[in-house]
């Protein structure tokens, strides 16, 4: 089996937020990066179990730049076989997914592999602009996948219950919670993943389609008053007065 997977770096979650140019990019000065948790942990490592079953390889893409690397060669270290990375910035879905769908077009991957979204975004939009683009099915946000020949059975929790599917290769899948456990890298895989190929390859031109007006943080948390146990009343009265919400 031949798997692409799409890895996406993240901001670690103990990262300080801010923005820069007029609150319009995100500020990357002393940002700790981490491959995005979907795709490493569900797509990356279901992708790795199949192959390490079956026989076959895993390649991962990214679409970055150099400063991308050390997220690659975790991957890499993980057990991915090896790793493309598309040589542009990514700051539109649509040229994402179209990167992902040129280099994937004429691979004869079994299938492509992303996380269902990034915790940085949560757009979710990639992999089914990457289905639509390789005219291929597409599966979101599943929590279970299985390969029988050139048949996949894939679950996807719903509001109450799971729903089963299957689907003939090859075929686009993005992955959730529940589709395979974290890998961490051992001492072996960090010395592998120093030599194992990483090709760069230049972007297609291709148009994006949306650009950032601005970023602004939530606002921020209120403080937290304690009210006595035994003073029902101030509790009441702030319930009314304050938060309005009696």
């Amino acid at each position: 089996m031949k798997i692409l997977v799409a890895i996406s770096k993240a901001p670690d979650t103990t990262s300080k937020i801010a923005f820069a140019d007029n609150d319009t990019k995100f500020n990357e000065a002393g940002v700790q990066y981490i491959v995005n948790p979907y795709d490493e942990w569900y797509a990356l490592v279901r992708a790795l179990e199949l192959t390490e079953t079956s026989g076959g390889t895993v390649t991962t893409i990214t679409v970055g730049t150099p400063a991308d690397e050390p997220i690659i060669r975790k991957a890499l270290a993980i057990g991915a076989t090896d790793a493309v990375r598309i040589d542009a910035e990514a700051t539109d879905a649509f040229f994402v997914a179209s990167q992902i769908a040129a280099y994937a077009k004429d691979k004869g991957f079994d299938m492509v592999m992303l996380g269902k979204e990034t915790i940085d975004f949560n757009g979710s939009q990639v992999g089914g602009m990457v289905a639509e683009l390789l005219d291929l099915p597409y599966v979101s946000i599943a929590s279970k996948l299985d390969v029988a020949g050139s048949t996949a059975t894939i679950e996807c929790d719903i509001q109450g219950g799971t729903e089963v599917v299957e689907a003939n290769l090859p075929l686009v899948i993005s992955c959730a919670k529940g589709m395979a456990e974290q890998r961490i890298p051992n001492m072996r895989g960090i010395m592998a993943a120093r030599t194992k190929p990483l090709a760069v390859v230049p972007p297609v031109e291709v148009a994006k389609l949306t650009n950032v007006k601005k970023f602004s943080m939530p606002p921020a948390k209120s403080a937290c008053k304690m009210i006595p146990a035994d003073n029902a009343g101030s509790l009441i009265e702030l319930l009314h007065n304050e938060a309005k919400v009696i």
